[in-house]
């Protein structure tokens, strides 16, 4: 299978297990599930869509680029899998979700993937489901924050090209400086971790946990929120694609003022302020920093053990990112 990515180029996938995965029901609903939320329109046009899909092939190759074994390679490639429509958008849409954390799909990982082909392709080829559902066996693939992992770094670099903060020969670029040693990933010389960790910093800042993320959870959310209140959606539907639910949302129209006014704010369509003195919505973003490892004079050491002040920009810029959001009537 020739696979043509964004960031890695064109790969020639050959391992009859990653194909079949990648073929799998569970695997193609995401390429209809938009990896920010539903980017359109919040931010400016030059954006191009992403969708989880691409990015769940991408952790796979990024790990099979760097050697990770066959096994982790497979648990980077579904880590997605259970990611409902609109991505963590969910989070602000149910009680069970967390608007700091963003835990809804981790939450349900394991029981959700139960239910799909998965675990039959897996069988098929001899691997224990448990054991690749558990994400304690794959170091590589994922890590908390600030350390790297594979997920960070596909995610980081894809939503950079996709933004055009950066081309994909700078992403490649970003690639070549790193190795892995001991089950983790490493930069090869400071200046290059240092100038990652700068380069992460600034689109969790304007990207992840900036205002119009911020706006773009909240609207989304409420109007998820609200659609399943009126039943005009349902909860499995949540686990269908963004394109469904955006048809039954909008058939529904016609016919509720208030959804309405919903949908015409998740499109942007309705001025927004952010006012700590005034406000209908507390809204929370959840924001990322990384503190990478890197090969300094012969040593292994992280990015704040060579510069203080990154471990106090690290500090502050890990708590959740909050807004006073209001919209005008």
């Amino acid at each position: 299978m020739i696979y043509a990515d964004k960031v890695y180029g064109k790969v020639n996938i050959k391992e009859p297990v990653i194909i079949d995965l990648i073929n799998s029901l569970a695997l193609q609903r995401l390429k209809d599930i938009d990896q920010a939320g539903y980017l359109f329109p919040h931010f400016p046009s030059t954006h191009s869509r992403r969708y989880r899909f691409e990015h769940s092939v991408g952790d796979y190759i990024l790990l099979n680029k760097y050697r990770a074994s066959l096994e982790e390679q497979i648990a980077g490639l579904i880590h997605d899998a259970s990611h409902s429509v609109f991505s963590h958008c969910i989070d602000y849409a149910l009680d069970t979700g967390s608007q700091s954390k963003h835990t809804h799909q981790d939450s349900i990982f394991q029981e959700y993937v139960k239910t799909t082909d998965i675990p039959k392709i897996l069988e098929k080829y001899g691997y224990d489901i448990e054991y690749i559902l558990d994400e304690v066996n794959f170091p590589l693939q994922e890590k908390d924050l600030p350390n790297l992992c594979a997920d960070r770094i596909d995610y980081s670099l894809r939503d950079a090209v996709g933004v055009l903060e950066i081309n994909q020969i700078q992403a490649q670029k970003v690639l070549g400086s790193l190795a892995v040693e001991n089950n983790q990933w490493i930069f090869k010389d400071y200046k290059s971790a240092r100038d990652y960790a700068e380069f992460f910093h600034k689109i969790s800042d304007v990207y992840y946990a900036g205002i119009e993320s911020a706006v773009m959870f909240n609207s989304v959310g409420e109007t998820i929120r609200y659609s399943l209140k009126k039943e005009y959606i349902n909860e499995q539907d949540l686990y269908t694609t963004d394109k469904l639910v955006l048809k039954k949302i909008k058939d529904c129209l016609s016919k509720d003022k208030k959804l309405t006014l919903l949908f015409a704010r998740m499109n942007n369509q309705i001025a927004y302020e952010n006012n700590p003195a005034s406000y209908q919505f507390k809204v929370s973003c959840k924001s990322r920093l990384v503190d990478p490892l890197c090969r300094d004079k012969g040593k292994i050491v992280r990015v704040s053990q060579m510069d203080f002040k990154w471990g106090e920009i690290l500090k502050k810029a890990l708590e959740p990112r909050e807004y006073f959001i209001s919209y005008a009537k």
